[in-house]
């Protein structure tokens, strides 16, 4: 498939990198978009100090780029060898023998053990976790009458769920919930939080290697793929820390465009309007994995009026993808319209779609419902994001409510 374009080749040698990496960006990413698409369909900049990149800010060259397998692999080893070792984007960039580093074959294989096993999760199986750690999280924060929903909720409630399904007790949940942070901000704390992520995956394997039980790891270790402990190890290392981080910033970044317009509260809380539009609105405007779907030139090669030279990052922000959709739309779009790219598109395209909205939404109706007076303390805009490349994370979500237990027939339980 030929998808490169045969205008004059950009050559960025010259050009100064935009700096994902600063505080500025978490602040406010829109004008650093604006600086990205002003140098064409693919711009020029900076994952951490000294790390540069291509970042595709056009949706016909996203596609072409997730689409060209022939052209740009998923395998960043040589990169990697470019990169010093205490690099803060490592974590989320190093390779590992999973479906999300491999190409080919054994792309074919790590995805099919994955989708194999998440397929036999029961969607009632996979509500009622939900609906038990929504309840657990609101038991915990109901007497206080006020609480942060990033770390009181959204993110304790990921680690309760993902726990519970690969086999792991309640206790374990801070562990993961602290290591994925760090992770995924890519800062100083970057490297700690993938040694603890790292060695709290090699224990869940080495327990489920030893004894099996009725959970996704074992289930893994069982595959008729026949994966090796180790490939397990790294499947459960994506599948957990894909599955935690991002899910938790998309619950947060839609209840927190949810409280902060009241009317839109009141059609959800009243069930006039389903949550999933909530959610579809933060795939198109605030996506929670902003920059990512990296992929790597297997040599140099033009593209989209671009010169990319291999060994380097090509980095699909879906962020600014959804930024300048936004602008162009002429006679508005459909509350369910999916024509975003929040689950990326081609052959790495994300294989639980499904089973995250389920999750998302579940969590959104549940807390409304046992707390359906849920009012922010902060305007929208003034709250704060995360710092990092990555994802679009908010800091915090302080809210107030009732601190009485209701006791009406109908109450959920």
């Amino acid at each position: 498939m030929t998808t490169h374009s045969r205008e004059a080749r950009q050559d960025f040698s010259r050009t100064a990198p935009v700096r994902l990496w600063e505080d500025g960006f978490a602040l406010d990413p829109f004008p650093y978009y604006d600086t990205l698409r002003a140098q064409g369909p693919v711009g020029w900049a900076e994952l951490a100090p000294g790390v540069p990149a291509y970042v595709v800010t056009d949706r016909r060259a996203a596609l072409d780029l997730l689409h060209d397998t022939d052209s740009f692999s998923h395998d960043p080893r040589p990169w990697e060898a470019t990169v010093a070792d205490d690099s803060p984007v490592l974590g989320m960039m190093r390779w590992r023998p999973n479906t999300l580093f491999a190409d080919g074959a054994a792309h074919v294989r790590y995805r099919t053990t994955l989708i194999d096993t998440f397929d036999r999760i029961e969607p009632h199986d996979l509500r009622a976790r939900v609906h038990r750690a929504v309840r657990v999280l609101v038991d915990r924060i109901r007497p206080k009458g006020e609480a942060d929903l990033v770390s009181e909720f959204a993110r304790p409630l990921m680690a309760l769920v993902f726990n519970s399904l690969f086999g792991l007790p309640d206790s374990q949940s801070d562990r993961l919930n602290s290591a994925l942070g760090k992770m995924m901000e890519g800062g100083a704390e970057a490297a700690e939080g993938e040694a603890e992520f790292g060695g709290y995956v090699l224990e869940l394997i080495a327990a489920k290697t030893e004894q099996r039980g009725d959970d996704l790891p074992s289930r893994l270790l069982d595959h008729p793929a026949g994966l090796t402990p180790e490939e397990v190890t790294w499947q459960v290392f994506l599948t957990l820390g894909a599955g935690h981080e991002p899910t938790a910033n998309l619950v947060s970044n839609a209840l927190s465009r949810i409280l902060g317009n009241p009317l839109y509260y009141s059609t959800l809380t009243s069930g006039a309007r389903p949550v999933t539009d909530a959610v579809v609105e933060v795939l198109h405007h605030e996506t929670p994995l902003a920059n990512y779907g990296i992929h790597y030139a297997r040599g140099p090669v033009s593209f989209h009026g671009t010169w990319i030279r291999a060994a380097v990052p090509v980095v699909i922000s879906y962020g600014a993808l959804a930024h300048f959709a936004e602008k162009e739309v002429t006679g508005g779009r459909h509350p369910r319209d999916a024509s975003h790219l929040s689950w990326s598109a081609g052959p790495h395209a994300c294989p639980v779609r499904q089973h995250t909205l389920l999750i998302v939404t579940e969590a959104i109706e549940r807390l409304t419902q046992w707390l359906p007076d849920l009012e922010p303390m902060l305007p929208r805009a003034s709250l704060t994001w995360r710092p990092g490349p990555f994802h679009r994370s908010l800091t915090s979500l302080p809210v107030r409510f009732s601190s009485s237990t209701p006791d009406q027939p109908g109450v959920p339980s």
